[in-house]
């Protein structure tokens, strides 16, 4: 509890494990609050059906709220009349405003973890998936930090809950903005899950390799950070893990 979770992928796909956490925590009885900018909420569900978890059933019974934003967006440009009628501000509001502040988007996180019954469940689970599409929406690198700050403050330290992200790095790009977003979120978090794809390229039996660091010297132990590295194979309902140059090609 009280966990700050990055997952980064650099030349790879690492969405598999916003999947596992997703279904991960939903079958563990906790609230989750799903801010999900990249792709529709009838992915994520065919998904999480093959993993046995229904969000629909998860929405009906409050456990989940979800936020598409590809259909909020879609709204906001070109649904105007439809905002006006519900009379509630769109978390991606920034997107009509020249200051890139994402207070509304907060405001949602806060709303839906801290709603009436939501003590009822287990814990609280803020999940973003993934963090670099509001940079490409406009917003800047200090408004995402401090968005994020907030929900750590209202999550972490305040409700006790877990934040899992995504974000995307582009070591060989000139995305400058991106790679201090992902600089920054480095130095606090409690566990990263960066996922990498092969250096020499494609193979059908190893799809990548995960570096899994354990931010041991944030506890102020004296201790140096923990690091693991494994390769991976994704399967249709689950991934296989082992050890570098063990996999069953190899062997």
């Amino acid at each position: 509890q009280g966990k700050f979770t990055l997952l980064a992928d650099s030349r790879t796909d690492g969405s598999f494990l916003v999947h596992h956490f997703l279904s991960f925590y939903l079958r563990a009885g906790c609230k989750v609050c799903f801010v999900a900018l990249l792709q529709s909420f009838s992915h994520y569900n065919s998904v999480a059906q093959k993993l046995g978890v229904s969000l629909t059933a998860a929405k009906e019974r409050g456990q989940l709220v979800f936020l598409e934003g590809l259909k909020s967006c879609l709204d906001l440009w070109f649904g105007e009349e439809e905002e006006e009628q519900s009379g509630q501000p769109s978390p991606l509001q920034f997107l009509r405003e020249s200051a890139s502040s994402l207070k509304a988007l907060f405001d949602f996180v806060q709303t839906s973890l801290t709603a009436p019954g939501s003590g009822s469940w287990k814990g609280s689970v803020l999940l973003v998936d993934d963090l670099s599409v509001l940079l490409s929406l406009g917003a800047t690198p200090v408004a995402v930090l401090d968005f994020i700050h907030y929900c750590r403050v209202l999550v972490c330290s305040q409700l006790k809950g877990n934040i899992v992200v995504l974000v995307h790095s582009h070591e060989d790009s000139e995305d400058e903005e991106n790679e201090l977003l992902v600089n920054s979120l480095c130095h606090h978090s409690d566990l990263i899950l960066w996922v990498e794809g092969l250096a020499t390229g494609f193979c059908k039996d190893v799809h990548g390799q995960i570096k899994i660091i354990r931010r041991v010297s944030l506890e102020l132990t004296g201790k140096q950070d923990e690091l693991q590295i494994y390769q991976y194979k994704i399967q249709d309902k689950n991934v296989t893990f082992f050890a570098r140059g063990l996999s069953a090609a190899v062997l």
